[in-house]
């Protein structure tokens, strides 16, 4: 099965955002994982919380293609704690996670449930 498109929420440069409520970690995602379209690795930030009644694992994976020289370095795997653990991951580095087609791919441990929230950091001008 496909991976799940997971959207951005932006920041808003000089201004303020009121926290959103993410998408609703379930089976689907934790089967077929989730895929952040037209990402810009350096100014995307992740936050999972985590409902489950146990530690699970959030795995940002490696790039694979020319973009990601980096990729060798492998996956980023982060324990993010039970019940009521949240954890923000990134920036990323292009090099290492941009999959082709300008993709993130993010994938989650068996049983893990909460939300997933992507962020897009603005640019300062």
């Amino acid at each position: 099965m496909p991976r799940t498109a997971v959207p951005y929420t932006p920041f808003v440069p000089n201004g303020a955002l009121a926290d959103p409520a993410g998408i609703t970690i379930d089976s689907t995602l934790v089967t077929n994982g989730v895929v952040i379209n037209s990402v810009d690795p350096e100014r995307t930030l992740i936050r999972i919380t985590n409902t489950a009644g146990a530690d699970k694992v959030v795995t940002v994976k490696a790039g694979t293609g020319n973009q990601a020289w980096m990729g060798g370095q492998g996956d980023s795997a982060t324990t993010v704690a039970a019940t009521t653990g949240k954890q923000f991951l990134g920036p990323f580095t292009s090099a290492r996670f941009q999959q082709r087609g300008s993709k993130l791919y993010v994938d989650f441990a068996s049983g893990t449930t909460g939300t997933i929230t992507v962020f897009k950091l603005p640019k300062a001008y």
